[in-house]
């Protein structure tokens, strides 16, 4: 019976994919955040890390069956390319990133950073130094 209380309690651990999906249903911020992170991690070099995010991303706000009618491709395909071992084109990342764009109501602008050592590129962390990484400049804006 101690063995069960034991596992009982454990239980209470919250499982990650549901604690992103709650996130982002009261933090709007916060689902904007990983679409900055994954755009983030696509154009540093990390497309597995980046196509995980955005996974994460489309199970809490779009969903795949709406993303696999906004984009023309089937839903299991979508989960494929969104995988640890995916391997999505750019036309279908382009089409992710828009549906998800329109869903969050977002403008994305990409634009170079200029000055920067290249030898100084680190792998990417929450707080970003602009001396220690180098990185491409986004700003999300509000869609009227």
């Amino acid at each position: 019976m101690g063995a069960a209380k034991e596992v009982g309690a454990m239980a209470l651990t919250r499982d990650f994919r549901a604690s992103v999906v709650a996130r982002v249903r009261r933090d709007p911020g916060f689902a904007k955040a990983l679409l900055d992170e994954a755009a983030t991690l696509f154009l540093n070099g990390e497309p597995e890390t980046a196509r995980l995010v955005l996974r994460d991303l489309v199970n809490a706000t779009v969903g795949f069956e709406k993303l696999a009618t906004v984009t023309r491709k089937p839903s299991k395909s979508l989960h494929r390319m969104l995988s640890r071992k995916g391997n999505p084109s750019m036309d279908n990342l382009a089409a992710m990133f828009d549906a998800l764009r329109q869903e969050l109501g977002v403008g994305i602008e990409v634009g170079c950073a200029r000055g920067r050592d290249p030898e100084a590129v680190t792998r990417p962390t929450h707080r970003r130094s602009p001396r220690s990484t180098r990185r491409s400049q986004r700003s999300f804006s509000q869609v009227p």
